[in-house]
């Protein structure tokens, strides 16, 4: 699908640029197929073929999308590794892929073009159900799994995107890892749309705002963090941003106060998206739904995907409104199953074909989704669950919170208890434990309020941008709180 794909861009599109580096160099929609056949050459001359596995370690850089659209002609599969895991979790990573390839350095084209090139007829027979890629999950409880997704995922995912249409793509900046789920399952999608996107190595967030003000982009996307880190730019007010019509934020949870933040600063509308690797595409507010929408919840199911919030207990009893258990997700985008890990895939999905995002949650009386936080993210305070992500809802929006996480802790009468790990807007008049819990307790229960706090820099982030729990925890039980 995607070599056919890439070939119509070529013809329709030509000489747009599909790609551009930090450094200037571009990849126009032509190039794009003309080098990805070059490489397909090359790599069919170090023995790569049908059901191969390349591993791409590589940063954000336009020969990625070259590389992954030379693979898929091929009929190999792409598993991208995101270069800023630890060296012991690359290996981990690796040894769940097992690629007959590695590419990796600073120009990993080199060598792959002298074999000359592929020809249209070389091209694999379309087959839904042809492996393409591996995108591996974010590892926060444990060693990642790599999410195997098909033709037939790929080609269902650019359906909902964006239908049958051809153009209408504008341009915009790469700043997450493109081993991530967007990149890799939305890039058919992207291909249709003829959209110009320009790559940076790390992204920062000056300078992601300079972008958007000189590129006149109409429209920021990316995780929460990313739109925090842009909202505490010291100059953000100086920047014009009068062309951004829309906010995204998808990838982890955004807070009310940052939804509310990013719509008043931007001045745009703010929708949420929520989903799981393995889900690849879930539910989400659209720029029509009331505001509080976003601030309050993460929407409705998208096109063509069912939600269904069921018993942890017992996967045959759906819950009613209101009440919290697992969320899962059926649709034809969910992946085909884990990589090489039969027993893995299997305890995935429900026997009715619903895959298990690992996360709680409860739908309300018009449909909304809410997140209480990852299965094992609850802890019990004298009896009582208590969710985190509730929590830390709340105190986000006090005024002196930059960002706040809520960590368990044992306690000998209570058998647990939370911590609040505070960032301080100002870290020198950070707040006080009895200011989270006066401020929290007209809206949680006492025994959801925090009773020790923690004061730090910044928040522990995995290499997918998303909050690390696994380190706040060891954080916590290395260093004595108050």
């Amino acid at each position: 699908m995607l070599g056919e794909l890439i070939r119509e861009a070529a013809t329709r599109f030509g000489d747009r640029p599909a790609y551009v580096g930090e450094d200037g160099s571009t990849f126009t929609y032509a190039d794009l197929d003309r080098v990805s056949d070059e490489v397909a050459a090359g790599l069919a001359a170090r023995g790569i073929g049908e059901g191969d596995v390349v591993a791409l370690v590589l940063p954000t850089i336009p020969a990625y999308p070259v590389l992954y659209a030379a693979i898929a002609k091929l009929g190999a599969v792409m598993a991208g590794v995101n270069t800023r895991l630890s060296d012991a979790e690359r290996g981990a990573v690796l040894a769940v892929a097992e690629p007959k390839l590695v590419i990796d350095g600073d120009d990993p084209l080199e060598g792959l073009r002298d074999a000359g090139r592929i020809g249209p007829g070389d091209l694999v027979e379309d087959d839904p159900e042809r492996p393409v890629a591996i995108v591996f999950t974010s590892g926060t409880t444990g060693t990642p799994k790599g999410a195997l997704f098909c033709n037939r995922q790929l080609s269902a995912i650019a359906a909902i995107d964006v239908g049958d249409r051809w153009d209408g793509g504008g341009t915009s900046l790469a700043g997450t890892s493109l081993a991530h789920l967007g990149f890799v399952t939305k890039f058919a999608g992207n291909i249709r749309l003829g959209a110009t996107t320009h790559m940076v190595t790390r992204w920062r967030a000056d300078d992601a705002l300079r972008f958007t003000a000189a590129h006149r982009l109409s429209s920021v996307a990316g995780i929460p963090t990313q739109v925090a880190l842009m909202l505490r730019v010291p100059d953000f007010d100086a920047h014009d941003l009068s062309s951004v019509r829309a906010v995204v934020m998808g990838g982890g949870p955004a807070t009310p106060a940052l939804v509310r933040e990013a719509r008043a600063r931007f001045g745009a509308p703010v929708a949420v998206r929520y989903s799981c690797t393995e889900a690849a595409i879930g539910v989400g507010t659209s720029f029509t739904d009331p505001p509080e929408d976003a601030e309050e919840s993460v929407g409705r199911p998208l096109a063509g995907v069912e939600l269904a919030v069921l018993d942890p207990d017992d996967d045959a009893r759906s819950l009613p409104p209101g009440e919290v258990g697992a969320v899962c997700l059926r649709s034809a985008a969910v992946m085909s199953g884990y990589w090489g890990d039969d027993t893995a895939t299997k305890a995935a999905f429900t026997d009715d074909g619903f895959v298990r995002t690992g996360d709680l949650g409860w739908v309300d009386d018009r449909g909304r989704l809410h997140l209480a936080g990852r299965t094992k993210e609850m802890y019990v305070r004298g009896g009582y669950n208590v969710f985190p992500l509730e929590v830390e809802a709340v105190l986000s929006s006090h005024a002196q919170v930059a960002a706040v996480a809520v960590v368990p802790v044992a306690d000998a009468v209570m058998g647990e208890k939370g911590v609040a790990v505070v960032v301080p807007v100002d870290t020198t008049d950070p707040p006080t434990l009895d200011d989270l819990r006066a401020f929290a307790a007209p809206h949680l229960a006492t025994p959801k309020l925090p009773e020790a706090i923690r004061v730090v820099d910044e928040l522990p982030l995995t290499a997918m941008e998303k909050l690390d729990r696994r380190r706040l925890a060891e954080m916590i039980t290395d260093t004595r709180v108050r």
